[in-house]
């Protein structure tokens, strides 16, 4: 059952030849015999019983088309009764008191939540070394990273630990991981996705999205998982729409962008590679490539890591040992105890970039650093608007190289930084992207490791992109390979 879409496995449950319960059931099974460390709380009594109800449902006719069907929650999320960590010792213990509207979306259409997933600590990292709960491992090659932030639900899909997960994507957080893991991720356009109860990072850039194995998957997801949410104030009032719709259309005439600052001396030749091998398809498929420019590209790194940190260094202010979470055990007073609470609980990246943010806000550097990178944002959205003018669809690699070793660049900060080079520009944009799997490279010496494309499309065009991602996955059977033993 592990290898179905998820529109096999609403067949089979309509069908009555499985119930949502012995699918739980036979997912909880694979969990609890994997080592990926991609889970992080796991109630089995909790999934049967939403998995019970599903049943109810189906009996009774009361369903959608996800209905039974078992989902995991990337541990950014809020949930009601599984733990909601953020990857943190500082909220290692916590419940929360109510479900992330995303959450709370899922569950009405029927589907069971199978656990909390993996993710670096609140969410900060391209590699998932940073969750206090250890690394995951990717199911392609355990020495290997999953990806980050959300490589605990790449590898749980691609691993066949969950048919599908929720993620999010601040810096390129649901892209890389997807692209690393060989599976099929969309971030939608910034407003999208309801941000109620996604434990914030960067407010700005924090985007919620799904994470399957096929671009058809993440168009029932994302029907699911979309509309306006009159609790977060950055939610966009739209019109619901069915993301499936234009999933089998033609191709031909496809204007196919490609910036010429992806293709540059740092792009690995294998990822390089796979990517020209996948745009042949597309050409044969009757697209068109026109070459394009996006010339502030470079720029996107020291923007991303001036705004993300200094809106991080805000939010996670209320992190303190007062109200909830960890406090440390040892202090003399309320300054004392703050101090210590925040050094004991927080990790070394989250501690970096909260020092970061600090100082670009400080009086003096406000203007010089945090209002320049703000201009300079403005200017890298209007370089896609330009590009968009030439083409209807930009593609290119998500990531310069494939997922490299656990450890390789643990005491490197800015190595993990300069791996987000393809994905920033496009959060720091707002616009819509998606990972597809295209290939696979060799690394170093690691033996075949995924290759993800990237698709990137103008604002509220996510339903073009999943018919482009659609149409070459109907000819293709990347996302349809597995790793060893899944």
């Amino acid at each position: 059952m592990h290898n179905h879409t998820l529109r096999e496995l609403a067949d089979l449950l309509s069908q009555r030849k499985i119930s949502a319960t012995e699918l739980a059931q036979g997912y909880l099974d694979r969990i609890g015999e994997s080592d990926l460390n991609a889970y992080l709380h796991v109630d089995a009594e909790l999934t049967l019983a939403q998995a019970a109800n599903a049943d109810q449902r189906i009996a009774r006719n009361d369903t959608t088309l996800l209905t039974g069907i078992p989902i995991a929650h990337k541990d950014i999320f809020v949930t009601r009764d599984w733990r909601s960590t953020a990857g943190s010792k500082m909220l290692e213990n916590y419940t929360s008191p109510f479900d992330a509207t995303v959450v709370e979306q899922f569950r009405a259409a029927g589907m069971v939540t199978l656990g909390k997933l993996n993710c670096d600590e609140f969410a900060m990292g391209s590699s998932n070394e940073n969750s206090f709960f250890g690394p995951v491992k990717n199911p392609w090659d355990k020495r290997a990273i999953p990806g980050g932030s959300s490589g605990g639900s790449a590898a749980a899909v691609a691993a066949g630990l969950a048919p599908a997960a929720t993620a999010t994507d601040t810096g390129g957080s649901i892209r890389q991981p997807a692209s690393h893991c060989g599976v099929t991720g969309i971030k939608p356009t910034y407003g999208r996705v309801s941000r109620f109860g996604m434990i914030a990072f960067a407010s700005s850039l924090d985007q919620g999205g799904p994470i399957a194995r096929t671009a058809d998957d993440c168009a029932l997801l994302l029907n699911a998982m979309t509309g306006f949410d009159p609790r977060d104030s950055t939610s966009l009032p739209r019109d619901p729409e069915d993301f499936t719709r234009n999933l089998a259309e033609d191709l031909t005439g496809l204007r196919i962008g490609l910036p010429r600052e992806y293709f540059g001396p740092g792009l690995a030749s294998d990822v390089e590679q796979a990517i020209r091998a996948a745009l042949k398809e597309y050409e044969k498929l009757g697209a068109t490539l026109v070459d394009i420019s996006l010339p502030k590209t470079e720029l996107s790194i020291p923007v991303y890591y001036v705004i993300a940190p200094a809106e991080a260094s805000s939010n996670l202010s209320r992190f303190d040992g007062v109200r909830y979470g960890f406090r440390a055990s040892d202090y003399t007073d309320l300054s004392d105890m703050y101090r210590k609470t925040r050094a004991e609980g927080f990790g070394d990246e989250v501690k970096r970039r909260i020092l970061v943010g600090a100082y670009v806000l400080s009086h003096g550097y406000y203007d010089a650093y945090y209002l320049q990178a703000q201009k300079i944002r403005r200017l890298i959205a209007q370089d896609f608007q330009d590009a968009f003018k030439q083409c209807d669809v930009i593609m290119g690699p998500v990531t310069p190289t494939v997922a490299w070793d656990l450890g390789d660049k643990a005491d490197d900060p800015v190595a993990n930084y300069l791996a987000d080079i393809f994905t920033l520009s496009t959060s720091l944009a707002g616009l819509p992207g998606m990972s597809i799997p295209c290939g696979f490279g060799q690394g170093d010496k690691n033996g075949k490791r995924p290759v993800g494309l990237q698709l990137i499309g103008n604002y509220f065009e996510e339903a073009k992109l999943l018919n482009v991602a659609h149409r070459f996955q109907m000819v293709t059977d990347w996302h349809a390979r597995r790793p060893a033993g899944v």
